[in-house]
């Protein structure tokens, strides 16, 4: 049986893959890139909870992070095609099925990557706050 979390990350996994159409990647190191760009969702940092004590319960604004990474002439529109997307798509659905009280992604931080030979990279790392209880936090 999967924890609280790793469900909602698996299904926020599920929903990039299917909504976005891109390559979509989990904790990975960095990828080779192309111009129509890349995911990678890292499970991120779960913080303090606040606890509740009748029923118990740990509610969690859990950090995740998603890097996005395009290339090519035209990085910087389809670096805007991606946040417009990502936006379009979390608004869709903001429990993910119910497994989350709310999903919100924070405003990017964009750069670019240099590396001699290649062409520059568009990047981004974009917080998603995901909002979730659980009565323990193993589950």
């Amino acid at each position: 049986m999967a924890s609280r979390l790793e469900a909602i990350l698996s299904a926020l996994m599920v929903k990039l893959e299917r909504g976005m159409g891109l390559k979509v990647l989990r904790n990975s190191p960095l990828p080779t890139f192309g111009p129509t760009g890349v995911l990678i969702l890292h499970d991120g940092d779960p913080g303090d909870p606040e606890v509740t004590m009748s029923p118990l319960l740990y509610h969690y604004i859990h950090e995740a992070e998603l890097d996005v990474f395009t290339q090519g002439e035209n990085r910087q529109a389809r670096f805007e095609e991606i946040k417009t997307g990502l936006a379009a798509l979390l608004d869709e659905d903001r429990t993910l099925g119910g497994l989350c009280d709310w999903i919100e992604a924070g405003a990017p931080v964009p750069e670019d990557i240099h590396t001699q030979g290649a062409a520059v990279v568009k990047s981004a790392a974009i917080a998603l706050r995901i909002h979730y209880a659980t009565p323990d936090p193993l589950i």
